[in-house]
């Protein structure tokens, strides 16, 4: 069931009012579904929550890339020199 404005709102008081009456210890009806999850979706959190992870394609440019970035930062903090605020300065 797709949540509806038109026919669903409630004001943050309601709410708050609903939430603050309902027993936490009431059992879960057995034909309950997660708010914002399709019944066939086999996910344990809906995608606007949690969105599955893309794989990311390591090209040989990438790597070169990333391993330049990282190695010249490690060279930077190596010689003693501070680049918190983009430039290389001694950090005293």
């Amino acid at each position: 069931m797709r949540y509806r404005a038109d026919v669903d709102s409630f004001t943050d008081e309601e709410l708050a009012y609903l939430a603050l009456a309902a027993d936490p210890d009431a059992p879960i009806d057995a034909d309950a579904v997660p708010f914002g999850r399709p019944a066939t979706d086999g996910a344990l959190l809906p995608e606007w929550y949690m969105p599955v992870p893309g794989s990311v394609r390591r090209t040989r440019p990438r790597v070169l890339a990333v391993s330049a970035i990282i190695a010249s930062l490690i060279l930077v903090n190596g010689a003693g020199l501070c680049v918190t605020y983009g430039w290389p300065e001694i950090a005293w």
